[in-house]
């Protein structure tokens, strides 16, 4: 029946996060004790007040369409939160919320892109970008970085990169998966080569902004000329354990937030309602009412390294936010371990599903071979658990 689906659905990959995570329910299914480290979704229930806002909503009556484009005062309540923690002005014509980050991140592919646009991913990239570029006819262009240089794109590798057919650059930060946050210093960097190519635009990421352990985000929307060029992708999955609720949202140029509202409105129209009515809730809070998540989170990256640190073989780096280590396990290509021959990284995390009942994700799938993402968004005991499971088996 494969030929009668489409060659757009044919050609694309399966998000291997999801996929893993499909698989590691399943093995649970049938009775196997599997600690799931492979989706990034924090173990936190989502503070109280926030709930709160979601019951009055419901009581309010918030059952019908919401705006294509989001409630007018969620989007002011973006607007704010975008000037107090970003120092960004956004008006509320150049904000759009969307049913998740992931389809703030579609709307800008599919209104932007062109058939062999170019659209340049630093890897280690978030597991969709690739997909939703070539969904939308774009060409993906990865510029590979490593462990050395804490996987971050140097502003060498960015412009040997650019060729006529470049449209885009797509990055995060803090990044997903390695957790690394480009600096003040670094993002004027690439702001400098990117002011030689004025038709070059940027997608910046930011959902992990407030999971940063170094307490200083950029946004390079700041960077002097970078402001009318940017799109900035946030939502509230992350930093505010709202994963479910499916919130994201855009700011950026008004005619690229016209466009994406002008997309979103033949495909899902606007989002959940009462969902926007607890992000209001959400955004108007201090960022001291998340902080314990935040603490929690450092603490948790701390064991998980000091643990890691201790199996030989695997080589790491020190994630400045969000909540993945992306250690280099090479060392382990061409060895046996228990009778498994590990070619590649995609075989070590199977090997570690099968072997150890821990689900953790290549590297492969994020753009970096040579790696495994392990997620921290799990509780200490669970951590400590997996971990001595994953050095039992290696």
């Amino acid at each position: 029946m494969k030929n009668h689906l489409s060659d757009r659905i044919n050609s694309m990959s399966t998000s291997a996060t999801l996929a893993m995570a499909a698989k590691a329910r399943e093995l649970k299914n049938e009775g196997k004790d599997i600690i799931g480290l492979s989706l990034g979704e924090p173990d936190f229930n989502i503070p109280d007040f926030i709930k709160e806002a979601a019951k009055q909503a419901i009581d309010q009556n918030y059952s019908s369409y919401s705006p294509v484009d989001g409630y007018a005062d969620l989007k002011q309540a973006i607007a704010n939160k975008f000037k107090r923690d970003n120092g960004l002005t956004y008006g509320l014509n150049q904000i759009v919320v969307s049913t998740g980050a992931k389809q703030s991140l579609a709307n800008i592919a599919m209104v932007m892109l062109n058939d062999g646009d170019e659209v340049i991913l630093p890897a280690p990239y978030w597991v969709s970008y690739s997909d939703i570029v070539k969904l939308a006819e774009g060409v993906p262009v990865e510029v590979p970085t490593s462990i050395d240089t804490d996987f971050k794109m140097t502003p060498e590798q960015l412009e040997k990169a650019i060729t006529p057919k470049t449209k885009m650059i797509w990055f995060s930060s803090p990044c997903n998966p390695s957790g690394s946050v480009y600096n003040q210093k670094e993002l004027e960097g690439l702001a400098t080569v990117l002011k030689k190519h004025p038709n070059i635009f940027i997608v910046s990421d930011e959902i992990y902004e407030h999971i940063n352990f170094i307490g200083g985000h950029v946004s390079i929307a700041n960077i002097d000329g970078m402001y009318d060029r940017t799109i900035t992708v946030n939502g509230v999955s992350k930093a505010f354990a709202m994963t479910g609720w499916r919130i994201g949202y855009i700011g950026g140029p008004e005619w690229v937030a016209k466009a994406c509202n002008k997309f979103q409105g033949q495909i899902t129209s606007g989002a959940n309602s009462i969902a926007q009515r607890a992000t209001i809730a959400a955004l108007d809070a201090p960022i001291s009412s998340i902080k314990f998540m935040i603490d929690e989170f450092h603490k948790r990256r701390d064991i998980v390294l000091e643990l890691l640190g201790e199996i030989k073989g695997f080589n790491l780096n020190v994630p400045e936010g969000a909540f993945y280590v992306f250690p280099d396990i090479s060392s382990f290509f061409g060895k046996t371990l228990n009778g498994t021959l590990i070619n590649n990284a995609s075989d070590f995390a199977l090997y570690l599903l099968e072997k150890a009942n821990v689900a953790t994700v290549t590297g492969e799938a994020f753009g970096n071979d040579n790696c495994i993402r392990i997620s921290y968004a799990a509780s200490e005991k669970e951590l400590r658990e997996a971990i001595a499971r994953i050095k039992a088996v290696v």
